[in-house]
């Protein structure tokens, strides 16, 4: 019997059963899949997750991590008068070239807010003002999401640009948002929402995630507990972060 086939079958007689399948789908280029019965728990067999924080007491959360990634790479596009939901911490993290930097906030109180109001309705918000506005994790809190967009086309200045990120799988918080959560967004329906508003060529809208990432999230694992090479690998099935890049055409100018 030829050598390269000898030592399969001494495997399998050596060898406990769910190592001997765990080295054969290794040697044929598969992924192991233990059994029915023989799956392995550890500490996620829990009803309860391990932080409820998405992570934040632990490290960078997951979506965070996909958050930073993604900004970190439209840096050119944070330039000139910026406005950002909430505070301006990832306008001077990852911005270029930023002339003014404002902050849009639903509350009064909030000493850094520029703007006082609601995206929807956009009241006291100027046409046409901002070369950049960036809504990290705030269109699923944002009830009549079309009039959010409507607003955001009618700020940005022409060839202006409008970055967001919004939760595609995730647990949904508990703090004082929890009363305003009320979407859970997929590729597809961030697609048709900001192609109603931007034409459609000016639109780029990309998921981010895969099963592991996904059940990090929901189950608070923070980012620095897992492999960059293990987040970075991309399931269309599993989106846990969808990241949309707007960009309002530019002015045509005088026409002959």
């Amino acid at each position: 019997m030829p050598e390269d086939r000898r030592w399969p079958r001494l495997a399998a007689r050596v060898l406990p059963g769910p190592l001997h399948r765990r080295l054969k789908s290794s040697v044929l280029g598969q992924h192991y899949r233990p059994p029915v019965g023989q799956v392995r728990f550890g500490d996620l067999r829990r009803t309860a997750p391990l932080s409820r924080q998405f992570g934040f007491d632990r490290g960078l959360p997951v979506d965070r991590h996909y958050i930073h990634e993604w900004l970190a790479k439209r840096g050119s596009d944070i330039r000139g008068r910026v406005l950002e939901v909430g505070d301006d911490s990832y306008t001077r993290q990852f911005g270029q070239g930023v002339t003014e930097a404002e902050v849009l906030h639903l509350y009064g109180g909030n000493p850094r807010a520029t703007y006082v109001t609601d995206l929807s309705s956009g009241e006291g918000l100027p046409d046409a003002h901002f070369d950049c506005l960036v809504l990290t994790q705030t269109l699923h809190l944002v009830y009549d999401v079309p009039a959010a967009l409507r607003t955001a086309y009618r700020v940005l200045r022409p060839g202006g640009v409008l970055l967001a990120t919004f939760p595609g799988i995730s647990q949904r918080s508990d703090d004082e948002w929890a009363a305003y959560w009320c979407w859970a967004f997929t590729s597809l329906s961030a697609t048709r929402l900001f192609h109603e508003c931007f034409p459609p060529a000016g639109v780029t809208v990309e998921s981010h995630g895969n099963v592991l990432a996904a059940v990090c999230l929901l189950e608070g694992i923070a980012a620095e507990e897992v492999s960059a090479e293990e987040l970075a690998i991309k399931d269309p099935c599993y989106e846990v972060l969808i990241t949309v890049r707007a960009v309002k055409p530019p002015d045509p100018g005088p026409q002959p």
